[in-house]
């Protein structure tokens, strides 16, 4: 089902983005770069951690390691009502 950004946003989730890095398969002595960004749960990143579970369980390439940054977009604290509109012709 489709939850609106906006929802998400004011149910405290913010913009995660985590920087991957992995042995490739052929080339275990190489690293390659993955970014992978989505509105995930601060601090506990339930969605990354299913993701990082998904590619360990199903991907070849073994994890190195895992750089995480989020950034709050919106949080409840933000938002308030206007109390009125002016227009200015």
């Amino acid at each position: 089902m489709y939850e609106p950004e906006i929802s998400r946003l004011l149910k405290g989730y913010s913009l995660t983005t985590a920087e991957i890095l992995y042995r490739l398969p052929d080339h275990p002595a190489l690293l390659q770069s993955y970014i992978w960004q989505d509105y995930d749960l601060h601090p506990r990143f339930p969605k990354l951690k299913g993701f990082l579970d998904f590619w360990s369980a199903k991907l070849e390439g073994k994890l190195f390691k895992v750089t995480v940054s989020h950034s709050k977009l919106l949080s409840p604290a933000e938002v308030r009502l206007v109390d009125a509109e002016y227009k200015v012709h």
